[in-house]
């Protein structure tokens, strides 16, 4: 009788996706606000053992944004976009989407109910009547104009929804650009949507200092460690004045234990094969 084939009952590794920060507006760029987002954002990735893997600022131009949006969406990741979601002149992040997508705009329905929703909330605030037609009440609808087939995204704050779609490859979440909007946001939809990808191992650093080594002679390797283990990010930081080491290369790995130790394991063989001079080594 043939022995039964044994079954593999370790975990298999989740590799999360690259998730990505696109800022909206001229104010960021003309230096009239300093952005707040990108911090807040690592923040909230880190606290879930997940890191951000880029970020583009664009200004209020409507062949900008399109260009990028149109890049994103062909790009493998998540994205979040904050900012240029209202209905002022000024705000084109929903057009520019849809343009992106070769998609026409319309009004969400469940986007109208809460619209209409925060509209009355307000008339109340103010002890006026809620007029349904009145002008600037039909404007404000004009915030629920997302793409065909966008996915709405809860706001706590005042029910004004973001939007999501989905492109070839990347998916983008348009959340507003105000952060006591968008942090929230952002926050339920990394508890909602991306929870298998949570690490609950906290991320480890291991480095050591490289003297008189050039990066680009570094690279095969640090290629070899991030092949054999997908889940480590490997990375290399280079000073040309550092008070203590002075011009040397931080090369190193980071992740969740164990990988980060066998993959800095076999990081430091390489480089002692390779004859490199090896300084201090760091654990963070």
């Amino acid at each position: 009788m043939n022995s039964p084939t044994p079954v593999n009952l370790a975990p298999q590794t989740v590799i999360p996706p690259e998730f990505g920060l696109i800022i909206v507006g001229d104010e960021i760029l003309s230096g009239k606000r300093v952005d707040k987002h990108m911090t807040k954002v690592i923040e909230l990735l880190k606290e879930r053992g997940l890191s951000l893997s880029g970020v583009q600022i664009v200004g209020d131009s409507p062949t900008k944004i399109a260009k990028l949006l149109e890049t994103t969406f062909n790009s493998d990741g998540v994205f979040f976009s904050c900012g240029g979601i209202g209905a002022t002149p000024d705000d084109h992040t929903r057009q520019c989407a849809a343009q992106a997508l070769g998609l026409e705009l319309q009004l969400h329905p469940q986007a109208e109910v809460l619209i209409r929703q925060r509209m009355q909330d307000l008339a109340k605030e103010a002890g006026t009547v809620y007029v349904a037609d009145h002008p600037d009440n039909v404007h404000r609808l004009n915030m629920g104009v997302f793409p065909i087939g966008s996915e709405l995204i809860s706001n706590p704050y005042n029910k004004i929804p973001g939007f999501t779609c989905k492109g070839k490859k990347g998916v983008i979440h348009f959340v507003p650009g105000f952060p006591v909007m968008a942090w929230p946001m952002i926050e339920s939809l990394l508890d909602s949507k991306y929870t298998q990808f949570h690490q609950t191992q906290k991320t480890v650093e291991l480095s050591m200092i490289l003297y008189g080594s050039m990066e680009a002679a570094l690279t095969p390797f640090m290629q070899a460690i991030e092949l054999r283990f997908p889940t480590i990010k490997v990375f290399s930081l280079p000073s040309v004045d550092h008070p203590v080491h002075g011009k040397h290369i931080e090369l190193g790995v980071k992740g969740s234990k164990p990988e980060v130790d066998e993959a800095y394991h076999v990081l430091k063989a390489e480089m002692i094969n390779f004859g490199a001079k090896i300084g201090p080594e760091l654990v963070r």
